[in-house]
Protein backbone atom coordinates (compact mmCIF):
# COMPACT_ATOMS: atom_id res chain seq x y z
CA UNK A 1 0.00 0.00 0.00
CA UNK A 2 2.88 2.32 1.14
CA UNK A 3 4.00 1.64 -2.81
CA UNK A 4 0.80 2.41 -4.36
CA UNK A 5 0.63 5.67 -2.12
CA UNK A 6 3.94 6.78 -3.44
CA UNK A 7 3.23 6.44 -7.37
CA UNK A 8 0.00 8.32 -6.70
CA UNK A 9 1.09 10.92 -5.13
CA UNK A 10 4.49 10.85 -8.09
CA UNK A 11 1.38 11.41 -10.73
CA UNK A 12 -0.39 13.84 -8.58
CA UNK A 13 2.51 15.96 -8.67
CA UNK A 14 3.76 15.92 -12.18
CA UNK A 15 -0.02 16.93 -13.69
CA UNK A 16 0.35 19.31 -11.24
CA UNK A 17 3.50 20.58 -12.78
CA UNK A 18 2.26 20.11 -16.24
CA UNK A 19 -1.00 21.75 -15.72
CA UNK A 20 1.25 24.79 -14.00
CA UNK A 21 3.26 25.18 -17.33
CA UNK A 22 -0.49 25.23 -19.03
CA UNK A 23 -1.15 29.31 -20.08
CA UNK A 24 -4.38 29.54 -19.06
CA UNK A 25 -6.86 30.02 -22.04
CA UNK A 26 -8.01 33.42 -22.70
CA UNK A 27 -10.29 35.36 -25.29
CA UNK A 28 -7.51 35.50 -27.51
CA UNK A 29 -6.35 32.39 -27.72
CA UNK A 30 -10.14 31.13 -27.73
CA UNK A 31 -10.27 33.03 -30.83
CA UNK A 32 -7.14 32.32 -32.83
CA UNK A 33 -7.95 27.96 -31.89
CA UNK A 34 -11.49 28.83 -33.64
CA UNK A 35 -10.13 30.50 -36.58
CA UNK A 36 -7.54 27.95 -37.27
CA UNK A 37 -10.56 25.45 -37.43
CA UNK A 38 -12.57 27.77 -39.56
CA UNK A 39 -9.67 27.75 -41.69
CA UNK A 40 -9.08 24.21 -41.67
CA UNK A 41 -13.17 23.69 -42.55
CA UNK A 42 -12.91 25.93 -45.38
CA UNK A 43 -10.08 24.29 -46.87
CA UNK A 44 -11.57 20.92 -46.33
CA UNK A 45 -14.54 22.17 -48.44
CA UNK A 46 -13.15 24.11 -51.28
CA UNK A 47 -11.10 20.82 -51.93
CA UNK A 48 -14.13 18.25 -51.80
CA UNK A 49 -15.93 20.99 -54.10
CA UNK A 50 -12.72 20.70 -56.37
CA UNK A 51 -13.02 16.89 -56.48
CA UNK A 52 -16.91 17.37 -57.23
CA UNK A 53 -16.24 19.57 -60.04
CA UNK A 54 -13.50 17.20 -61.25
CA UNK A 55 -16.13 14.71 -61.63
CA UNK A 56 -18.56 16.57 -63.48
CA UNK A 57 -15.58 15.97 -66.45
CA UNK A 58 -16.82 12.48 -66.17
CA UNK A 59 -20.61 13.95 -66.55
CA UNK A 60 -19.50 15.69 -70.10
CA UNK A 61 -17.98 12.97 -71.60
CA UNK A 62 -20.60 10.51 -71.15
CA UNK A 63 -23.09 13.16 -72.21
CA UNK A 64 -21.43 13.90 -75.24
CA UNK A 65 -20.55 10.00 -75.87
CA UNK A 66 -24.38 8.95 -75.44
CA UNK A 67 -25.27 11.69 -77.68
CA UNK A 68 -23.24 11.29 -80.78
CA UNK A 69 -22.12 7.64 -82.94
CA UNK A 70 -20.51 4.90 -81.36
CA UNK A 71 -17.80 4.93 -84.12
CA UNK A 72 -16.62 8.37 -82.17
CA UNK A 73 -16.85 7.47 -78.67
CA UNK A 74 -12.92 6.65 -78.20
CA UNK A 75 -12.49 10.13 -79.57
CA UNK A 76 -14.75 11.95 -77.54
CA UNK A 77 -13.50 10.38 -74.36
CA UNK A 78 -9.63 11.13 -75.64
CA UNK A 79 -11.16 14.42 -76.23
CA UNK A 80 -12.34 15.15 -72.46
CA UNK A 81 -9.49 13.60 -71.09
CA UNK A 82 -7.11 15.94 -72.51
CA UNK A 83 -8.84 19.17 -72.30
CA UNK A 84 -8.34 18.70 -68.41
CA UNK A 85 -4.53 17.66 -69.18
CA UNK A 86 -4.17 20.12 -71.41
CA UNK A 87 -5.92 22.45 -69.50
CA UNK A 88 -4.40 21.86 -66.35
CA UNK A 89 -0.98 22.51 -67.53
CA UNK A 90 -1.68 25.18 -69.24
CA UNK A 91 -3.43 27.37 -66.72
CA UNK A 92 -0.86 26.27 -64.14
CA UNK A 93 1.62 28.19 -66.45
CA UNK A 94 0.16 31.03 -67.65
CA UNK A 95 -4.00 31.03 -66.87
CA UNK A 96 -3.97 31.62 -63.14
CA UNK A 97 -1.59 34.54 -63.63
CA UNK A 98 -3.89 36.19 -66.32
CA UNK A 99 -7.19 35.78 -64.44
CA UNK A 100 -5.46 36.21 -60.76
CA UNK A 101 -2.64 38.30 -60.93
CA UNK A 102 -2.20 41.90 -59.51
CA UNK A 103 -3.53 43.91 -62.53
CA UNK A 104 -3.58 47.82 -62.61
CA UNK A 105 -6.19 48.28 -65.12
CA UNK A 106 -8.32 45.46 -64.11
CA UNK A 107 -8.14 43.80 -67.57
CA UNK A 108 -5.00 41.71 -67.34
CA UNK A 109 -3.35 39.97 -64.48
CA UNK A 110 0.52 40.28 -64.46
CA UNK A 111 1.65 37.88 -61.64
CA UNK A 112 1.49 34.31 -60.10
CA UNK A 113 2.51 32.45 -63.34
CA UNK A 114 3.58 29.34 -62.97
CA UNK A 115 2.08 29.00 -59.41
CA UNK A 116 4.98 31.51 -58.15
CA UNK A 117 2.36 33.07 -55.48
CA UNK A 118 3.48 29.75 -53.40
CA UNK A 119 6.71 29.68 -51.34
CA UNK A 120 7.44 26.82 -48.93
CA UNK A 121 6.81 27.26 -45.70
CA UNK A 122 4.40 30.54 -46.81
CA UNK A 123 0.42 30.43 -46.84
CA UNK A 124 -1.04 27.21 -48.85
CA UNK A 125 -4.10 28.98 -49.43
CA UNK A 126 -2.92 29.39 -53.18
CA UNK A 127 -2.86 25.63 -53.62
CA UNK A 128 -6.57 25.13 -52.64
CA UNK A 129 -7.66 27.90 -54.62
CA UNK A 130 -5.49 27.31 -57.48
CA UNK A 131 -7.23 23.77 -57.29
CA UNK A 132 -10.84 25.01 -57.51
CA UNK A 133 -10.32 27.45 -60.30
CA UNK A 134 -8.73 24.99 -62.68
CA UNK A 135 -11.27 22.60 -62.71
CA UNK A 136 -13.61 25.44 -63.55
CA UNK A 137 -10.92 26.17 -66.18
CA UNK A 138 -11.51 22.62 -67.25
CA UNK A 139 -15.29 22.60 -67.66
CA UNK A 140 -15.02 25.68 -69.80
CA UNK A 141 -13.34 23.87 -72.33
CA UNK A 142 -14.83 20.64 -72.10
CA UNK A 143 -18.26 22.65 -73.18
CA UNK A 144 -17.01 23.13 -76.52
CA UNK A 145 -15.95 19.29 -77.18
CA UNK A 146 -19.70 18.29 -77.99
CA UNK A 147 -20.27 20.96 -80.48
CA UNK A 148 -17.13 20.20 -82.71
CA UNK A 149 -17.89 16.27 -82.44
CA UNK A 150 -17.43 13.88 -84.94
CA UNK A 151 -15.42 15.62 -87.36
CA UNK A 152 -12.54 17.90 -85.64
CA UNK A 153 -9.17 16.68 -86.07
CA UNK A 154 -7.46 15.84 -82.69
CA UNK A 155 -4.30 17.53 -83.44
CA UNK A 156 -6.58 21.05 -84.16
CA UNK A 157 -8.38 20.25 -80.71
CA UNK A 158 -5.86 19.96 -78.18
CA UNK A 159 -4.31 23.70 -79.79
CA UNK A 160 -7.72 24.88 -79.09
CA UNK A 161 -8.17 23.29 -75.84
CA UNK A 162 -4.76 24.58 -74.54
CA UNK A 163 -5.06 28.25 -75.58
CA UNK A 164 -8.97 28.48 -74.22
CA UNK A 165 -7.87 27.33 -70.49
CA UNK A 166 -4.55 29.42 -70.81
CA UNK A 167 -5.96 32.85 -72.47
CA UNK A 168 -9.26 33.13 -73.57
CA UNK A 169 -11.57 31.92 -70.44
CA UNK A 170 -9.25 33.32 -67.98
CA UNK A 171 -8.91 36.80 -69.33
CA UNK A 172 -12.56 37.12 -69.26
CA UNK A 173 -12.31 35.41 -65.94
CA UNK A 174 -10.29 38.16 -64.19
CA UNK A 175 -12.68 40.94 -65.51
CA UNK A 176 -15.26 39.04 -63.31
CA UNK A 177 -13.67 37.73 -60.33
CA UNK A 178 -10.07 38.46 -59.90
CA UNK A 179 -10.17 40.32 -56.85
CA UNK A 180 -10.85 36.84 -55.19
CA UNK A 181 -6.86 36.72 -55.07
CA UNK A 182 -4.59 39.55 -56.22
CA UNK A 183 -6.10 41.12 -59.31
CA UNK A 184 -9.19 43.42 -60.07
CA UNK A 185 -11.67 43.04 -62.73
CA UNK A 186 -13.47 46.22 -64.63
CA UNK A 187 -16.36 43.97 -64.63
CA UNK A 188 -16.96 43.23 -61.17
CA UNK A 189 -15.86 46.95 -59.92
CA UNK A 190 -19.29 48.08 -61.83
CA UNK A 191 -21.29 45.16 -59.65
CA UNK A 192 -21.08 42.37 -61.91
CA UNK A 193 -23.19 39.62 -60.61
CA UNK A 194 -21.86 35.93 -61.74
CA UNK A 195 -21.44 33.95 -58.28
CA UNK A 196 -19.91 30.99 -59.79
CA UNK A 197 -19.88 31.56 -63.39
CA UNK A 198 -23.37 31.31 -65.92
CA UNK A 199 -21.23 33.43 -67.83
CA UNK A 200 -17.90 33.78 -66.66
CA UNK A 201 -17.96 29.46 -67.52
CA UNK A 202 -20.71 28.15 -69.39
CA UNK A 203 -21.36 31.36 -71.79
CA UNK A 204 -17.13 31.37 -72.29
CA UNK A 205 -17.34 27.71 -72.94
CA UNK A 206 -20.95 27.93 -74.95
CA UNK A 207 -19.53 30.83 -77.14
CA UNK A 208 -16.39 29.07 -78.09
CA UNK A 209 -18.30 26.42 -79.13
CA UNK A 210 -20.21 28.49 -81.33
CA UNK A 211 -17.68 29.62 -83.15
CA UNK A 212 -16.21 25.94 -83.55
CA UNK A 213 -19.51 25.02 -84.93
CA UNK A 214 -19.74 27.39 -87.44
CA UNK A 215 -15.75 27.28 -88.44
CA UNK A 216 -16.32 23.19 -88.85
CA UNK A 217 -19.86 23.09 -90.98
CA UNK A 218 -22.32 20.87 -90.35
CA UNK A 219 -21.47 16.93 -89.88
CA UNK A 220 -22.37 15.02 -93.20
CA UNK A 221 -25.55 14.10 -94.06
CA UNK A 222 -26.95 16.63 -91.25
CA UNK A 223 -28.79 19.00 -94.09
CA UNK A 224 -29.77 18.19 -97.14
CA UNK A 225 -29.57 20.43 -100.10
CA UNK A 226 -33.69 21.53 -99.74
CA UNK A 227 -32.91 22.56 -96.14
CA UNK A 228 -34.16 19.59 -94.09
CA UNK A 229 -32.90 18.02 -91.18
CA UNK A 230 -31.74 14.90 -90.89
CA UNK A 231 -31.60 13.29 -87.22
CA UNK A 232 -27.89 11.81 -86.43
CA UNK A 233 -29.37 9.62 -82.80
CA UNK A 234 -27.04 9.36 -80.23
CA UNK A 235 -25.88 5.51 -79.58
CA UNK A 236 -26.24 5.09 -76.16
CA UNK A 237 -29.16 7.43 -74.03
CA UNK A 238 -28.66 5.68 -71.02
CA UNK A 239 -25.41 6.97 -71.03
CA UNK A 240 -26.29 10.27 -71.41
CA UNK A 241 -28.41 10.26 -68.86
CA UNK A 242 -26.12 9.14 -66.33
CA UNK A 243 -23.75 11.59 -67.17
CA UNK A 244 -26.48 14.38 -66.54
CA UNK A 245 -26.92 12.82 -62.90
CA UNK A 246 -23.17 13.14 -62.42
CA UNK A 247 -23.27 16.67 -63.52
CA UNK A 248 -25.88 17.67 -61.46
CA UNK A 249 -23.92 15.97 -58.54
CA UNK A 250 -20.92 17.86 -59.64
CA UNK A 251 -23.01 21.17 -59.30
CA UNK A 252 -23.40 20.62 -55.98
CA UNK A 253 -19.49 21.42 -56.10
CA UNK A 254 -19.63 23.89 -58.94
CA UNK A 255 -22.21 26.33 -57.11
CA UNK A 256 -21.87 25.81 -53.20
CA UNK A 257 -17.90 25.17 -53.46
CA UNK A 258 -17.67 28.78 -54.92
CA UNK A 259 -18.18 30.16 -51.66
CA UNK A 260 -14.48 28.81 -50.76
CA UNK A 261 -15.62 28.68 -47.03
CA UNK A 262 -17.04 26.15 -44.66
CA UNK A 263 -20.41 28.83 -43.80
CA UNK A 264 -23.82 28.65 -43.59
CA UNK A 265 -24.62 30.10 -46.65
CA UNK A 266 -23.68 26.94 -48.47
CA UNK A 267 -27.97 25.45 -47.47
CA UNK A 268 -29.76 27.94 -49.60
CA UNK A 269 -27.12 27.82 -52.86
CA UNK A 270 -27.58 23.96 -52.69
CA UNK A 271 -31.32 24.44 -52.30
CA UNK A 272 -31.66 26.67 -55.20
CA UNK A 273 -28.94 24.65 -57.34
CA UNK A 274 -31.38 21.59 -57.21
CA UNK A 275 -34.72 23.89 -57.47
CA UNK A 276 -33.89 25.25 -60.60
CA UNK A 277 -32.43 22.17 -61.94
CA UNK A 278 -35.39 20.22 -61.44
CA UNK A 279 -37.87 22.95 -62.58
CA UNK A 280 -35.60 23.17 -65.97
CA UNK A 281 -36.12 19.31 -66.35
CA UNK A 282 -39.71 19.46 -65.99
CA UNK A 283 -40.56 22.67 -67.83
CA UNK A 284 -38.49 21.44 -70.77
CA UNK A 285 -40.01 17.79 -70.82
CA UNK A 286 -43.28 19.78 -70.90
CA UNK A 287 -42.48 22.14 -73.96
CA UNK A 288 -41.11 19.29 -75.42
CA UNK A 289 -44.00 17.01 -75.25
CA UNK A 290 -45.96 19.97 -76.52
CA UNK A 291 -43.93 20.42 -79.63
CA UNK A 292 -42.79 17.10 -80.06
CA UNK A 293 -46.12 15.13 -79.12
CA UNK A 294 -43.92 12.43 -77.14
CA UNK A 295 -42.04 13.68 -73.52
CA UNK A 296 -38.32 13.86 -75.65
CA UNK A 297 -35.63 12.16 -73.02
CA UNK A 298 -32.67 14.87 -75.08
CA UNK A 299 -34.58 17.82 -74.04
CA UNK A 300 -35.41 16.64 -70.78
CA UNK A 301 -31.96 15.69 -69.73
CA UNK A 302 -30.67 18.97 -71.56
CA UNK A 303 -33.43 20.96 -69.61
CA UNK A 304 -32.00 19.92 -66.22
CA UNK A 305 -28.37 21.47 -67.11
CA UNK A 306 -30.04 24.46 -68.68
CA UNK A 307 -31.75 24.85 -65.23
CA UNK A 308 -28.32 24.65 -63.33
CA UNK A 309 -26.55 26.76 -65.89
CA UNK A 310 -29.12 29.00 -65.14
CA UNK A 311 -28.79 28.92 -61.93
CA UNK A 312 -25.08 29.25 -61.83
CA UNK A 313 -25.03 33.32 -61.56
CA UNK A 314 -27.99 33.91 -59.21
CA UNK A 315 -27.50 30.90 -56.45
CA UNK A 316 -26.19 33.23 -53.66
CA UNK A 317 -28.36 36.16 -54.09
CA UNK A 318 -31.60 34.88 -55.40
CA UNK A 319 -34.51 33.08 -53.41
CA UNK A 320 -35.90 29.25 -53.24
CA UNK A 321 -38.22 30.44 -55.07
CA UNK A 322 -36.87 32.62 -57.70
CA UNK A 323 -34.46 29.87 -58.77
CA UNK A 324 -37.85 27.98 -59.62
CA UNK A 325 -38.76 30.66 -62.14
CA UNK A 326 -34.83 30.77 -63.56
CA UNK A 327 -35.03 27.19 -63.83
CA UNK A 328 -38.37 26.61 -65.77
CA UNK A 329 -37.55 29.82 -67.81
CA UNK A 330 -33.98 27.88 -68.50
CA UNK A 331 -36.12 25.10 -69.18
CA UNK A 332 -38.18 26.67 -72.23
CA UNK A 333 -35.38 28.57 -73.49
CA UNK A 334 -33.07 25.71 -74.45
CA UNK A 335 -35.78 24.00 -76.10
CA UNK A 336 -36.53 27.00 -78.54
CA UNK A 337 -32.49 27.43 -78.97
CA UNK A 338 -32.09 24.14 -80.09
CA UNK A 339 -34.46 24.44 -82.87
CA UNK A 340 -33.53 27.59 -83.97
CA UNK A 341 -29.56 26.74 -84.15
CA UNK A 342 -31.06 24.18 -85.88
CA UNK A 343 -32.62 26.31 -88.22
CA UNK A 344 -29.66 27.97 -89.28
CA UNK A 345 -27.74 24.82 -90.02
CA UNK A 346 -25.73 25.27 -86.90
CA UNK A 347 -24.79 21.89 -86.40
CA UNK A 348 -24.43 21.38 -82.46
CA UNK A 349 -24.60 17.55 -81.49
CA UNK A 350 -25.05 17.77 -77.82
CA UNK A 351 -26.89 21.24 -77.50
CA UNK A 352 -23.57 23.25 -75.83
CA UNK A 353 -24.69 26.46 -77.47
CA UNK A 354 -27.66 26.38 -76.12
CA UNK A 355 -27.22 25.35 -72.79
CA UNK A 356 -24.06 26.55 -71.63
CA UNK A 357 -24.02 29.87 -73.99
CA UNK A 358 -27.82 30.93 -74.41
CA UNK A 359 -28.88 29.98 -70.93
CA UNK A 360 -25.27 31.01 -69.60
CA UNK A 361 -26.98 34.44 -70.85
CA UNK A 362 -30.13 33.85 -69.42
CA UNK A 363 -28.70 33.01 -65.96
CA UNK A 364 -26.52 36.04 -65.71
CA UNK A 365 -29.31 38.58 -66.40
CA UNK A 366 -31.67 36.96 -64.23
CA UNK A 367 -29.47 37.33 -61.26
CA UNK A 368 -29.93 41.01 -61.59
CA UNK A 369 -33.85 40.82 -62.42
CA UNK A 370 -34.21 38.15 -59.28
CA UNK A 371 -31.78 39.86 -57.14
CA UNK A 372 -33.09 39.61 -53.73
CA UNK A 373 -31.94 42.63 -52.45
CA UNK A 374 -33.87 44.41 -54.74
CA UNK A 375 -33.65 44.66 -58.80
CA UNK A 376 -32.37 48.59 -60.53
CA UNK A 377 -31.95 49.45 -64.16
CA UNK A 378 -28.26 50.01 -62.73
CA UNK A 379 -27.55 46.32 -62.19
CA UNK A 380 -29.27 45.18 -65.36
CA UNK A 381 -26.94 47.50 -67.08
CA UNK A 382 -24.48 45.75 -65.68
CA UNK A 383 -25.69 42.23 -66.49
CA UNK A 384 -26.52 42.90 -69.79
CA UNK A 385 -22.74 44.66 -70.59
CA UNK A 386 -21.27 41.36 -68.97
CA UNK A 387 -23.62 39.68 -71.23
CA UNK A 388 -22.29 41.25 -74.21
CA UNK A 389 -18.14 41.63 -72.92
CA UNK A 390 -18.36 38.00 -73.17
CA UNK A 391 -19.80 36.95 -76.40
CA UNK A 392 -17.32 39.54 -77.79
CA UNK A 393 -14.29 38.68 -76.45
CA UNK A 394 -14.98 35.24 -76.26
CA UNK A 395 -16.55 34.64 -79.94
CA UNK A 396 -14.19 37.02 -81.85
CA UNK A 397 -10.99 35.06 -79.98
CA UNK A 398 -12.19 31.71 -80.37
CA UNK A 399 -13.34 32.33 -84.10
CA UNK A 400 -9.56 33.80 -85.00
CA UNK A 401 -8.04 30.61 -83.31
CA UNK A 402 -10.22 28.13 -85.07
CA UNK A 403 -9.41 30.03 -88.20
CA UNK A 404 -5.94 30.27 -87.65
CA UNK A 405 -5.56 26.52 -86.92
CA UNK A 406 -7.76 25.60 -90.04
CA UNK A 407 -5.59 27.41 -91.84
CA UNK A 408 -2.62 25.79 -90.79
CA UNK A 409 -2.80 22.61 -89.32
CA UNK A 410 -6.24 22.00 -90.42
CA UNK A 411 -9.47 21.83 -87.75
CA UNK A 412 -11.71 19.30 -89.61
CA UNK A 413 -10.49 15.95 -91.02
CA UNK A 414 -11.13 14.45 -94.08
CA UNK A 415 -14.61 13.21 -95.70
CA UNK A 416 -13.31 9.61 -95.61
CA UNK A 417 -12.18 9.68 -92.16
CA UNK A 418 -15.53 11.27 -90.89
CA UNK A 419 -17.83 8.53 -92.50
CA UNK A 420 -15.28 5.87 -91.04
CA UNK A 421 -15.27 7.42 -87.39
CA UNK A 422 -12.58 9.01 -85.98
CA UNK A 423 -12.55 6.23 -83.38
CA UNK A 424 -10.27 4.22 -86.17
CA UNK A 425 -8.84 7.10 -88.39
CA UNK A 426 -7.44 9.70 -85.57
CA UNK A 427 -6.72 6.86 -82.48
CA UNK A 428 -6.65 3.32 -84.20
CA UNK A 429 -9.25 2.42 -81.56
CA UNK A 430 -12.34 0.77 -81.17
CA UNK A 431 -15.29 1.53 -78.15
CA UNK A 432 -17.18 -1.25 -78.69
CA UNK A 433 -15.12 -4.26 -80.32
CA UNK A 434 -17.18 -7.31 -79.52
CA UNK A 435 -20.47 -5.65 -81.47
CA UNK A 436 -21.00 -4.56 -84.70
CA UNK A 437 -21.93 -0.89 -85.49
CA UNK A 438 -24.07 0.15 -87.78
CA UNK A 439 -23.05 3.97 -88.82
CA UNK A 440 -26.40 4.80 -90.26
CA UNK A 441 -26.75 8.77 -90.64
CA UNK A 442 -23.00 9.15 -91.66
CA UNK A 443 -24.46 9.46 -95.70
CA UNK A 444 -27.39 11.00 -94.55
CA UNK A 445 -29.83 8.21 -94.13
CA UNK A 446 -32.10 9.11 -91.26
CA UNK A 447 -31.80 6.86 -88.48
CA UNK A 448 -28.81 5.13 -86.08
CA UNK A 449 -26.35 5.78 -83.99
CA UNK A 450 -24.97 9.61 -83.33
CA UNK A 451 -26.64 12.70 -81.68
CA UNK A 452 -29.47 13.88 -83.59
CA UNK A 453 -31.64 17.38 -83.13
CA UNK A 454 -29.02 19.32 -81.09
CA UNK A 455 -29.76 17.17 -78.06
CA UNK A 456 -33.11 15.81 -78.95
CA UNK A 457 -31.56 12.49 -79.76
CA UNK A 458 -34.77 10.57 -80.28
CA UNK A 459 -38.60 11.37 -81.25
CA UNK A 460 -37.98 15.09 -81.54
CA UNK A 461 -35.32 14.64 -84.06
CA UNK A 462 -37.72 12.66 -86.25
CA UNK A 463 -40.70 14.58 -86.03
CA UNK A 464 -38.73 17.87 -86.47
CA UNK A 465 -37.11 16.68 -89.76
CA UNK A 466 -40.64 15.94 -91.04
CA UNK A 467 -41.63 19.05 -89.83
CA UNK A 468 -38.68 21.33 -91.79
Amino acid sequence: MKKVGLIVAYLICSLSVVWAGDDAPTITSNADAIALVQSHADYVWTLVAAALVFFMQAGFAMVEAGFTRAKNAVNIMMKNLMDFSMGTIAYWAIGFGLMFGVSKTGFLGTSGFFLSDFKVGGDPWVLAFWMFQVVFAATAATIVSGAMAERTKFTGYLIYSAVISGLIYPIFGGWAWGSLFNGSGWLEGLGFIDFAGSTVVHSVGGWAALAGAIVLGPRLGKYTKEGRVKPILGHNIPLAAIGVFILWLGWFGFNPGSTTAASKDIAMIFVNTNLSAAAGCIMAMVVSWIMFGKPEVGMSLNGALAGLVGITAGCANVTPTSSIVIGAIAGMIVVFSVVFFDKIRIDDPVGAISVHGVCGAWGTLAAGLFNMGGMTLKIVAVQLTGIVACFAWTFTMAFILFKVIEATMGLRVSKEEEMEGLDSTEHGGNAYPDFTTINHGSLGVSGGPGAGYASAPSYASKKLANQS
